[in-house]
């Protein structure tokens, strides 16, 4: 009889157990670590201090390439950035409930955009450098985690930047390529 009662209690604890489970609610990953190794390289540290908030921290380097057709010069330009992002993911519980993917923060978002870019460093010295610059406005932006790890995250919207020269109302685009790193 006592071993009945056990079974019984033990049943019912299972039950609950995997029923909380089920009922826990969808959040973001606390530390997540990506490398974005195409277009614009760099690394990315997102921390998450609540269910549904996160910051992201950028370390990226821009590469272009410039070609004046007067004085047939050409050169590489290198512009170390950096960007930061208080993000805040709106969708989650709904595309758990529709069983598409949550993890490592596939979800839509809006975020506090910041970006600091550096001064360039250019191969050659006959063409102006650029000077550094500071943005910042709101986004809106989707990330996506697929299998094997391979991110893609885009974030669009408009804000201010300005540097030594001026000060302007610009679109503020950023996309990035790249993979999760760990778990």
């Amino acid at each position: 009889m006592r071993k009945n009662y056990l079974l019984l209690i033990l049943f019912v604890l299972f039950i609950n157990a995997v029923k909380a489970q089920e009922d826990a609610p969808v959040s973001v990953v606390k530390h997540q670590f990506k490398i974005n190794p195409l277009l614009s390289p760099g690394f990315v540290y997102e921390y998450g201090f609540s269910a549904k908030n996160t910051l992201y921290s950028e370390f990226s380097t821009i590469i272009g390439y410039r070609h004046n057709s007067y004085y047939d010069e050409s050169t590489w330009y290198f512009i170390p950035r950096i960007s930061e992002q208080f993000r805040h993911y709106y969708n989650l519980e709904k595309r758990a409930a529709k069983g598409k993917r949550t993890d490592h923060n596939s979800g839509n978002f809006v975020a506090l955009y910041t970006d600091y870019s550096f001064q360039s460093i250019s191969t050659n010295k006959l063409f102006s450098e650029y000077c550094p610059s500071f943005s910042v406005g709101p986004v809106w932006g989707i990330q996506r985690t697929y299998k094997r790890k391979l991110n893609i995250d885009l974030n669009l919207g408009v804000g201010v930047t300005t540097d030594r020269n001026e000060t302007e109302v610009l679109p503020i685009a950023n996309f990035t390529l790249g993979w999760v790193i760990g778990k």
